[in-house]
């Protein structure tokens, strides 16, 4: 290996390790460290050592292991926003999880499930499976992620069953900031979710 190639050998790892092992990684995040063609075959030499892991096509981390469960899988949102980074897509989670997030539902998908504005995919990393949706690119694209979070959660949650203590859990676990920046989201919300959005934002500071 010559002395630049080692450099950008060393560069990356100690990139990804100052990272944490909660992030995920493409052959772009590196490419200030040296040609596009030192980086691929860094990163696919240091795979095969098995000092990093290849978890997607031009996708890496830093594999983590627990003392009893041994090696755990990739950290599916640190993935996501990989791919997100690399396709200058949108990516959040599911109306099923924003919906947790919020106080709105106890249920949790059992696979980890995404909406975005980019292309539908389904990703396969061992015995774990990551699904991004395509959704509306209004309605992932908002100027304020709260938003976007709202309205994936109620689209959801549905119209018919949207009632009077949906309304409280949202006004309770939203900040009174993010309740006032709903108005200027509501262009990009469905009908029916604009209403509740002016509806929110009415009890907010300006």
């Amino acid at each position: 290996m010559s002395k630049h190639a080692h450099s950008v050998d060393n560069q990356i790892l100690r990139r990804m390790r100052a990272l944490g092992k909660t992030h995920a990684f493409t052959p772009s995040d590196f490419l200030d460290l040296g040609p596009r063609a030192a980086v691929d075959k860094a990163l696919s030499r240091n795979a095969r050592l098995g000092i990093i892991r290849r978890v997607g096509h031009g996708l890496y981390d830093v594999p983590r292991d627990h003392p009893l469960m041994g090696r755990l899988s990739p950290n599916a949102d640190a993935v996501v926003k990989a791919i997100a980074k690399r396709a200058n897509a949108t990516v959040l989670p599911s109306g099923a999880n924003s919906a947790n997030a919020l106080g709105l539902s106890d249920q949790v998908p059992m696979r980890p499930v995404y909406v975005t504005d980019g292309r539908r995919r389904k990703l396969q990393m061992g015995k774990a499976s990551i699904l991004m949706q395509h959704a509306a690119p209004q309605t992932v694209r908002t100027k304020h992620p709260a938003s976007a979070a709202v309205i994936q959660a109620l689209k959801w949650i549905g119209r018919k069953h949207v009632d009077n203590d949906t309304l409280v859990r949202l006004r309770r676990n939203l900040k009174p900031a993010e309740r006032a920046a709903l108005v200027q989201d509501a262009p990009r919300a469905p009908g029916w979710i604009a209403d509740i959005f002016h509806q929110l934002a009415k009890d907010s500071p300006p």
